[in-house]
Parts: structure tokens; C-alpha cells; sequence
């Protein structure tokens, strides 16, 4: 909890610092890099810096957990938390990286505030910092316990066992293991980070969902290729896609993730768009292997059948699940030659489908999709608790505020859903 000497003072500073935090953060990463380009190589995404959405994601989960101190002291944004712990865990962030982004981020919070920054000022600032670093540690700690490893140890060598084209943009790695290190299994849902040597010889880290429930010596994950429109492509993705072939070896760390399957004997509610069905593909691998009984129901929109990745095995283990059944939206008209339980023109419509009562419902899918589909949710009297979503990219922040769009976060189309 925020001291009661800080607090007034936050509850001040806050629309000032929230009102110039994108630029703090961007001075940060500047003078952060320049001092440490090491981090480059295998801990921050480029991508993400050259586009300015890991700078977004910085300010928007400070400005969020600040406010979360002034506006409900007697608890913290648990679930943004717990989401960046596990993004940290799965790249081996170090408690002393904590205090190297500590010396950076006040400094250049002093270069764009100057004058304002008293000494106050930077004593209050400097306790809402350790308040959210000491909760991310915490968290951290306990994820590198639970797995057995330190943060250096969360990487290991698996080898690409088969390669698959699943659709134009969509390519599948099933990999395997190289050594005797015991292989723990991955819970429905997770996660894994691929760390790829780039050609300048800087590593790179990008997370992908785990596919397929594990056998013990294989896991799988899918990689959708980035197309850069205006600007470069994704290096790591189309290295990925285009250079890694069948026998290659790739760097991944445990899996870590904290969407996962509830347990609880619930119906399944599973929505996706896009590439948003892969961890619901992984979610149902695990069912499907468990012999489960539950009612389920996985709903998906993309642009064509073709575009549809992962449908073959999608569909296969929908059909071994006895009470599970699929519904498809597809932009270009309900065309379909698979046998699906139903087929749909247009943007997802929940109204064309009937759910269960109880259900758990997981989201997966562009921001504006999954604030429009929980919206919806919400509208029909589902609890927010029974809601969770997979959050693709450093877009950590913008889907824990509610069906609200916050300032500068993505807006929700017409017509997204129904």
C-alpha cells in the first residue's frame, strides 16, 4: 500500500506524469539502450521499440498501477501483474534489472518534468516504482520456483522436428527434445519464448502459444508471418517462417502463461479471430487428450476457410470431444467444405449461437475483437471473473480496462461483433 505521505502527493502528480508518460517512456528506452544495448540482444523486442508499443505498454502499466494506488489502496491490478510476471519469467528477467530500469526511468523523469520533480516528488514516484517492481519480483520468484530453474536456466536447445504450411502466412514447428533435462508439462494455454539469432548476431525473443498438448518429447507452436505494411517486415517472424527448416535447432524457454484452462468441471466457452486460435487450439489439444466430457463450444471469425489456421486439427479434436461443437464467421461469405456446425457471413454474431449457462469463457484475437466480444458478454450478465483473454504483444495494460477504451489504446471497429 502507498504510504499515507505519498499518497497526496501522487494523487497531485498523477494527471501531470500520465499526461507526458509516453514521452518519459520514450526518453527511457533512448537513454536505456544507449547505456545498455546488451539488452537488446535477447531480452527487449526491437520491433516492438521501433514501433512504439513497448512504450505505450511501459506507461500505460505504470499509469494504471498508480492509479490503482489512489483510486483502490486496499488492492492492486492483480491480473496485469500477474501477466507481466509471467511475460518477465519467460524472457529470465534478473531482480537486477530491476534497479538498472529504476536508474533509467527516474532519469528520464526528471528530463521531461525538469523543475516539477522535487525532491518530493521523486521520493513519492520512487515508492509507487518499488511497490509495483517488489510485486513483479515476488511474483517472478515463485514462477522460477515452481519451474525448478534460476532466470539464466529457463532456456534449453529443441530441434525442429516437422515443419508445416498451415495457411499463406501460418507455418507450424512441432520441435523436440535434445537432451535429458526433465520436460515438465505445460498447462492448456501457455506459452513458450523463441529466442532467434538475427543476422546482425542480436537475439531476439518473441512469445508463441504452445498448439498441442505435450507428449513428454515434443511441443508445438505456430508463427504467423508479419507483414510490415508501411514499414519493415517481422524479422523474427519471417526468419521463422522463410530460413528455419526441419532438423535446425531453436532456443525456448519454459512455458509460462496465465491464461489457462479452468479446472472447475465448467462448460468452455472459447471465442477466437485470426491467430487467436492458437492457444484455444492448445486448450483443446489438452481436453481432447484428458478424454474430457465437458460442453464446449469454440467460436472463430477470420477472413476464409483457407485463412483459418490450424483448422484440420482444430476440427479433428472438436469431433473427439463428445460434447464439443464449432462455429466459423467468415469475412468472405459462409463458405465452407469442412463440416463445421455451423457457418456464418460477416463479423462474429454471439447472438447466431446458443451458450451455456456457466460457462468459463476464454478470448483470444485483435484488441478491438476481444473488448467487443467481452463487452457483449458482460451485456448479457456473464461475470467479468468467468472472462479471461490472451493478450498478443505488449499490449499488456489496454485489455484489463474493462470494455472502455483508454487513451490512446485501439478502437473498437463498427460491427466488430454482435
Amino acid at each position: 500500500m502507498l504510504s499515507d505521505r505519498s499518497r497526496p502527493v501522487i494523487e497531485a502528480t498523477l494527471p501531470v506524469v500520465a499526461d507526458n508518460i509516453q514521452e518519459i517512456a520514450r526518453r527511457f528506452y533512448g537513454h536505456l539502450f544507449g547505456a545498455h544495448p546488451e539488452l537488446f540482444d535477447g531480452v527487449f523486442n526491437r520491433g516492438n521499440q521501433a514501433t512504439g508499443e513497448q512504450q505505450v505498454a511501459l506507461a500505460g502499466s505504470v499509469a494504471v498501477f498508480a492509479s490503482t494506488l489512489v483510486e483502490t489502496p486496499e488492492q492492486v491490478p492483480e491480473r496485469l501483474l500477474s501477466r507481466i510476471a509471467h511475460k518477465h519469467a519467460s524472457l529470465g528477467v534478473t531482480p537486477a534489472q530491476y534497479d538498472v530500469v529504476h536508474e533509467h526511468l527516474f532519469w528520464a523523469i526528471a528530463d521531461v518534468l525538469g523543475e516539477a520533480v522535487t525532491p518530493e516528488v521523486a521520493a513519492a514516484w520512487d515508492e509507487v516504482y518499488w511497490l509495483m517492481a517488489y510485486a513483479l519480483l515476488h511474483q517472478e520468484r515463485g514462477l522460477y520456483s515452481a519451474q525448478g530453474v534460476r532466470p539464466e536456466t529457463v532456456w534449453r536447445e529443441w530441434e525442429v522436428a516437422e515443419k508445416t504450411q498451415e495457411t499463406a502466412d501460418v507455418v507450424t514447428f512441432r520441435v523436440r527434445r535434445v537432451d535429458d533435462r526433465l520436460v515438465k508439462t505445460s498447462l492448456p494455454g501457455q506459452y513458450v519464448t523463441v529466442k532467434v539469432p538475427m543476422p546482425d548476431g542480436v537475439h531476439q525473443p518473441r512469445q508463441y502459444s504452445l498448439t498441442r498438448a505435450d507428449d513428454g518429447e515434443h511441443r508445438q507452436f505456430s508463427v504467423k508471418r508479419v507483414h510490415g505494411g508501411d514499414g519493415p517486415d517481422g524479422e523474427v517472424s519471417t526468419h521463422l517462417c522463410d530460413r528455419v527448416q526441419v532438423g535446425d535447432r531453436l532456443t525456448m524457454s519454459l512455458p509460462f502463461g496465465d491464461v489457462v484452462l479452468d479446472d472447475s468441471g465448467r462448460p468452455v466457452v472459447f471465442a477466437s479471430a485470426g491467430i487467436g486460435i492458437t492457444p484455444m487450439a492448445g486448450m483443446l489439444s489438452h481436453l481432447t487428450a484428458a478424454g474430457s466430457h465437458l460442453p464446449i463450444t469454440l467460436l472463430h471469425a477470420d477472413v476464409d476457410e483457407d485463412s483459418f489456421a490450424l483448422r484440420g486439427q482444430v476440427l479433428g479434436d472438436v469431433r473427439e470431444l463428445p460434447g464439443a461443437r464449432i462455429h466459423v464467421w467468415f469475412e468472405r461469405g459462409a463458405h465452407a467444405t469442412l463440416p463445421f456446425d455451423g457457418v456464418h457471413a460477416g463479423v462474429m454474431d454471439l447472438d447466431a449461437v446458443d451458450l451455456p449457462e456457466g460457462a468459463v469463457y476464454y478470448l483470444c484475437g485483435p484488441l478491438p475483437f476481444m473488448r467487443a466480444v467481452r463487452s457483449s458478454l458482460v451485456d448479457r450478465g456473464v461475470p467479468a471473473r468467468d472472462i479471461q483473454y490472451e493478450v498478443f504483444g505488449p499490449d499488456l495494460w489496454q485489455a484489463d480496462l474493462a470494455s472502455e477504451p483508454a487513451p490512446g489504446a485501439l478502437t473498437e471497429p463498427a460491427g466488430a461483433v454482435r
